[in-house]
């Protein structure tokens, strides 16, 4: 099953629920590529290989094709996404539920990004569903199982991964560079980063834009009234406006991220953070092709981290890792959490 853009365009203006809910989808996938698409090219920033408003529109660009891509090629991660929660039943109560988490999300994002610190958008998308789903089906119910374990097999390759191919790829690229001069590596070592932050743009937006994709036709299918729909295809329009939404998100910048991601935590060299780029496009490819709905926040950072260790573990400021890890492990909780009031106030008020 699938949505047919005159349907929907007809659809959109008919049907209030249906715009609300894509207004707040959209602002969703907005916040995502304001708030999480920074990471891509934090490396590249720090190192000085662009300049921040050159890596924020190549970020734009990249990630426009990543979703648009990495979609055509393979869906899987938007259909794990879909289907990880339950919003079977009355379609109403389901539809508004959803309003409600994508609500908590955009809350939750925005305050992140704020005190600049960079949480997870794509464990935002997913506790804040689950909460509303929970709420809906009035216990754990609302919640698959065997979809929902993809999203902890995610979370281990994200960080466990990250952090052990980024020191793994460093140390590679020292043992290959070693005999080389330093000043004839440096140009080297600049084109690679840039290349390298492209590439991690791109798979930003083939995790994330996926994921939202797949919550976007949840709400499009539960807005015709249909709460059942198992099976469905993404149309290619709906592919071009996330990904359009996606790039304008990454446009308007995101400073704090980039700082605190590219600058604070450790202090790279060029080769360290192409090291650190191709380590988590490696792994974020990886879990794509397997249809693992995973981080690229916490990739990125546990990618950096590894690279960092490397060279010793007092390079890494843990202080700033501390910091990063707290807001990761209250995610789930709280995001979850404010997803199951906000659902439970919506359907209670609406």
């Amino acid at each position: 099953m699938t949505v047919v853009f005159t349907d929907f365009i007809y659809q959109l203006s008919s049907n209030p629920a249906l715009a609300v809910t894509t207004i707040l989808t959209l602002s969703v996938i907005l916040v995502n590529g304001w708030t999480d698409a920074p990471n891509a090219i934090a490396t590249c920033v720090s190192t000085r290989s662009l300049g921040p408003r050159s890596a924020i529109l190549m970020a734009a660009v990249f990630n426009f094709f990543g979703v648009f891509v990495m979609t055509m090629v393979n869906a899987t991660v938007a259909q794990t996404i879909y289907k990880m929660v339950d919003f079977g039943g009355n379609s109403d109560d389901a539809l508004i539920a959803l309003c409600a988490a994508l609500f908590a999300i955009v809350i939750w994002a925005t305050s992140a990004w704020w005190f600049g610190i960079p949480t997870s958008e794509s464990h935002a998308l997913i506790a804040g569903i689950s909460g509303a789903a929970i709420a809906l089906q009035g216990g754990l119910a609302g919640i698959n199982g065997s979809e929902w374990i993809k999203v902890v097999y995610g979370l281990v390759l994200s960080t466990g991964m990250g952090f052990g191919m980024g020191y793994f790829v460093v140390k590679t690229i020292e043992s290959l560079f070693r005999s080389m001069d330093r000043r004839r590596a440096f140009p080297i070592f600049k084109n690679a980063q840039i290349g390298a932050a492209a590439g991690m743009a791109f798979m930003h937006g083939a995790q994330d834009g996926q994921k939202f994709m797949g919550v976007f036709m949840l709400g499009a299918f539960l807005a015709q009234g249909d709460s059942n729909v198992t099976e469905f295809q993404i149309p290619i329009w709906l592919m071009i406006l996330c990904s359009l939404v996606m790039a304008l998100g990454t446009s308007v910048g995101g400073y704090r991220i980039i700082k605190s991601v590219g600058m604070d935590m450790v202090k790279l060299e060029k080769y360290q953070g192409f090291s650190a780029d191709l380590a988590a496009v490696i792994c974020l490819f990886t879990a794509s092709i397997f249809g693992l709905p995973v981080s690229t926040t916490h990739t990125k950072t546990t990618a950096i981290m590894g690279v960092g260790a490397a060279r010793r573990l007092s390079a890494v400021n843990w202080a700033v890792v501390r910091d990063m890890v707290s807001a990761w492990i209250l995610t789930f909780p709280g995001c979850g959490i404010i997803g199951y009031f906000m659902a439970m106030l919506f359907m209670k008020v609406f």
